[in-house]
């Protein structure tokens, strides 16, 4: 009961403060205002505040040119962790697009919803994706195209790679940048998360959001770590498999430094 009321009150907070934001929001992308940016960055913050998440950072975004990142994906808490640190816009799941709150803020976001399944799809989505980075919006990738447990990365799928190609035909710099991100659940109530406890805390397959939402409320404080890695030069005799393999590759060797020592750990 006391667990159902807890909840039911930081969902009550989460409201108070997104109700006024989105009005401004909206104000801010009709207009062109320069708080399109601020203002998703500052409710993705609050909400980390709510969740009781807390994030260490390593390294920063290359946000000095057309900029596509490439991450693992966890959980749905990956898009607010990431959202907290820099002016991102998301390339997610079209599914999202209907979720309350968060699915409403992404909207405001303008992140692109994409249907992976349908391959006429992702060849119009991959354009629409091209048009943005090249119009100077950085964009973030999840590049499994699914949430794994969170101790391992899934092989990226090479599709929305080509987003990159086709901005590079907009763009007169043929210059696009893929900068490798790793997310990695490391602690909850400070002590090291093993395996087990971390594949708990992941989001994967069709697991309701309500009771993972539980999950994540009792894990908190929980601790997550994102490693930037050394960003990619995509140039136009570029190869979106092997920019995507070497991406996978920094992805996997960060997500095990910052693993490292923490499996065996119980409690």
């Amino acid at each position: 009961m006391m667990e159902a009321l807890g909840l039911y009150a930081r969902l009550v907070l989460v409201a108070l403060y997104t109700l006024p934001l989105m009005p401004v929001q909206r104000l801010a992308l009709r207009f062109g205002w320069p708080d399109e940016r601020i203002i998703p960055r500052l409710w993705h913050r609050m909400t980390l505040w709510v969740l009781g998440i807390r994030v260490r950072k390593f390294g920063k975004p290359a946000l000095n040119g057309p900029l596509m990142m490439a991450a693992n994906h966890v959980s749905w808490t990956d898009i607010v962790v990431l959202g907290s640190i820099s002016g991102v816009h998301f390339i997610a799941k079209s599914d999202m697009a209907s979720w309350p709150i968060l699915g409403t803020f992404a909207r405001m976001q303008r992140s692109v919803f994409v249907e992976r399944e349908r391959k006429r799809s992702s060849s119009e989505q991959a354009q629409e994706i091209a048009e943005r980075l090249s119009g100077g919006d950085p964009m973030v990738l999840f590049a499994e195209g699914t949430t794994g447990d969170g101790n391992g990365v899934l092989p990226f799928k090479t599709t929305l790679f080509g987003a990159a190609q086709l901005a590079l035909q907009k763009l007169d710099d043929q210059h696009v940048t893929i900068q490798p991100v790793a997310l990695a659940y490391t602690k909850s109530h400070g002590m090291n998360l093993n395996r087990r406890e971390r594949a708990q805390i992941s989001w994967i397959g069709d697991l309701d959001l309500w009771p993972h939402l539980k999950t994540v409320l009792k894990a908190r404080p929980l601790e997550v770590e994102v490693r930037f890695g050394e960003p990619l030069s995509f140039a136009g005799a570029g190869d979106r498999k092997t920019v995507a393999r070497e991406a996978e590759r920094q992805v996997r060797a960060m997500l095990r430094q910052a693993l490292r020592g923490r499996d065996t750990a119980q409690h």
